[in-house]
């Protein structure tokens, strides 16, 4: 099965909270596609109490099994790329993952220590992935399937625990 990878880079806000157990809120902001010229962990701009951070590369791999979920996410009037940051030990934030896949986005929410955010999909991605969905998407014909009918003359089906299945004991 084909696989593409795009590495895209990260950018997060820091902002200052006036709560009495938290200091600082970290949310993921943009994406960008490939990667800026500055290491990982860099201040890139600060504007009164939010600081934006580039957090570093992330990596989005595109399965060609996945494609109906790309095109969702493309016709869903606002593509998106969820990118999840984790808490280091130390403090500091780090980029956990990141997907176009909508449903394997929402899979990231199950991890509640993480921050998870959908943020717009830059136009390059976009196109990226509209490409790929358009060379390896196969349509997966839907059918229903039907119920088998239930013999009226057959005898009754006892469960396993049941006491006419019990060694010794005939039904």
């Amino acid at each position: 099965m084909p696989v593409q990878h795009l590495t895209v880079g990260i950018v997060a806000v820091k902002r200052k909270l006036t709560n009495p157990w938290v200091d600082f809120e970290w949310l993921p902001e943009a994406v960008l596609p490939g990667l800026p010229a500055v290491t990982p962990g860099t201040l890139i701009g600060a504007e009164g109490p939010v600081e934006r951070w580039y957090l570093g590369p992330a990596e989005l791999t595109l399965h060609s099994g996945e494609t109906a979920h790309y095109r969702d996410n493309l016709v869903s009037g606002r593509p998106a790329v969820w990118v999840a940051l984790r808490e280091a030990y130390d403090g500091g934030w780090s980029v956990a993952g990141a997907t176009v896949d909508p449903y394997e986005g929402e899979a990231y929410v199950d991890v509640v220590t993480d921050k998870v955010e959908a943020v717009p999909m830059p136009h390059e991605i976009a196109v990226e992935l509209q490409a790929f969905v358009d060379a390896h998407h196969v349509d997966q014909p839907f059918f229903k399937r039907k119920r088998d009918r239930k013999d009226p003359h057959a005898e009754p089906d006892f469960g396993l625990g049941h006491p006419a299945r019990q060694p010794g004991r005939r039904p």
